[in-house]
């Protein structure tokens, strides 16, 4: 009997190893291209505006289609949508690193995000059908929220030393083999899907379609906006016929037999409140790595393997609170406590990290500021995910963390155009039609702040999840029994 416990519970850690896995192959993704932006425009003859669509492709096709993903785990089966979706991804790697021109690249992107889509909720889904709601569930969901703060800083550093060992193609090639491995791992470590019982349910084609248009060009119009301005056509008609379609959505919704997202998961509180925080951390996190990478690289010069060496105490710390700290947190203070701590904390180092910027100013000034946010940020990730699958029946678990991570995509968005825009006065407001280190430090510092206070913002937020519920009188005499007899 103790053997077939100790096989289990082996299983257990090798099938949240798998899962832990994918989350890393899709948060090494986003930052891994970074880096090696310079050298792909060189090689594929990119301009400098189309340049931005290696990096913007994959965002509009994840953050579009996640909802479909979501709904696909649920009705199709988690781990089918799972392999479905690391084959889309790991083709689309390769042929990626193949690319011979800048539209099959941009192609390839896009096809990367559709698998990253279908990757993240089935991922997700599995972790919270797969273990217990409770402490079994939060040490599941913190090791891998620790992975994917993990890869984020990988991902930068990984893209400086194979841009510069490699080439830029192996950016794309590095994700094969991790594809590889996860595929290996399906057959052994997840059980097939439960056979579906019950009436056969029709899946929302109209409300699928809709959504995924309406969050693409509203995804599309954000990341167009800095570069085409807010006012130009095809960026404020994307605009405003992607916020249509959302809100022609919910319509569909409300008047559906088989709704993708049923409008009664708006009223679970923990998951609304999870949505608006994952809005204002990613609102945050992309204008934080923004700022401190054009701080490191623009004002103190550093190159792309040092600016991929610089992201790593961050990622570090990351990792940490997102792990271990964050499952202790959890366990012993509630999700209320936890979230609105970490985005407090998230807070209070972004601030500092703008405080500690400066024309003549070094590496060590920001640190702490980069450690205090990288420690606060990895913390409210994991408590982010937790909130948001935290009362949701098991066949809705594809949908809710897609829901919550949709709001993550569009806080992204949001979040850097917002930081892109305010960096850009303040550089004006400094001074000099060509702007001084001086005018650049401004407008970072500028936006630093105001990324601090959409942090800040998160950890009132998170103060609407419920209070944890206080122990039963007879329970706590109990426990005084306990205590005083021992």
């Amino acid at each position: 009997m103790e053997g077939s416990v100790g096989d289990s519970n082996q299983r257990a850690g090798l099938r949240l190893a798998l899962l832990a896995l994918a989350q890393f192959i899709i948060a090494v993704d986003y930052n891994i291209v970074y880096v090696a932006l310079p050298d792909i425009g060189d090689a594929l003859h990119f301009s400098s505006q189309t340049l931005q669509w290696v990096v913007s492709s994959y965002a509009v096709s994840f953050g579009g289609f996640l909802l479909l993903g979501g709904r696909a785990a649920d009705r199709l089966g988690p781990r089918r949508v799972f392999v479905t979706a690391l084959i889309l991804f790991g083709a689309a790697a390769l042929v990626g690193g193949l690319s011979d021109s800048t539209g099959l690249l941009v192609a390839a992107r896009a096809v990367q995000g559709l698998g990253g889509a279908l990757l993240f909720p089935s991922t997700l889904t599995l972790i919270v059908t797969s273990f217990e709601e409770g402490p079994p569930r939060n040490r599941a969901l913190a090791v891998w929220g620790a992975t994917g703060s993990g890869g984020l800083a990988a991902g930068a550093l990984l893209g400086g030393v194979l841009t510069q060992a490699l080439g830029w193609q192996w950016v794309f090639y590095f994700m094969v083999p991790l594809v590889v491995i996860a595929l290996l791992g399906v057959p052994a470590l997840l059980a097939p899907d439960a056979p579906r019982t019950g009436p056969r349910r029709s899946f929302d084609i109209p409300g699928a379609l809709v959504v995924t248009l309406g969050a693409t060009l509203v995804v599309f119009g954000l990341v167009s906006g800095p570069d085409y301005g807010w006012t130009a056509p095809r960026v404020l008609g994307t605009l405003i016929v992607g916020v249509l379609l959302i809100g022609s959505f919910f319509l569909i919704e409300a008047n559906t037999s088989a709704p993708l997202a049923p409008l009664r998961l708006f009223r679970n509180r923990s998951l609304s409140t999870s949505m608006i925080v994952a809005f204002l951390h990613m609102c945050a996190l992309s204008g934080g790595y923004y700022l401190f990478t054009t701080y490191i690289q623009n004002i103190l010069g550093y190159d792309a393997l040092q600016a991929g060496l610089a992201f790593l105490p961050l990622g570090v710390l990351a990792m940490i609170a997102g792990g271990r700290v964050a499952a202790a947190m959890l366990n012993k203070n509630g999700l209320r406590t936890t979230l609105s701590l970490g985005m407090l904390v998230y807070a209070v180092g972004m601030a500092a990290m703008a405080l500690g910027m400066s024309t003549n100013g070094t590496y060590w000034a920001v640190l702490p500021g980069v450690c205090v946010y990288g420690f606060g940020g990895g913390l409210a990730f994991t408590a982010i995910f937790v909130s948001a699958g935290s009362g949701v029946a098991p066949a809705e678990q594809g949908v809710a963390s897609a829901l919550a991570s949709t709001s993550q995509q569009i806080g992204a968005a949001v979040g850097l155009a917002a930081i892109l825009v305010i960096a850009n006065h303040g550089i004006h407001l400094g001074g000099g039609a060509t702007p001084s280190q001086h005018a650049v430090v401004h407008g970072l510092r500028t936006a630093g702040w105001v990324a601090a206070a959409a942090a800040a913002v998160g950890a009132i937020g998170a103060l609407n999840l419920r209070k944890p519920p206080a122990p039963a009188p007879a329970m706590a005499e109990a426990g005084r029994e306990v205590s005083t007899s021992g």
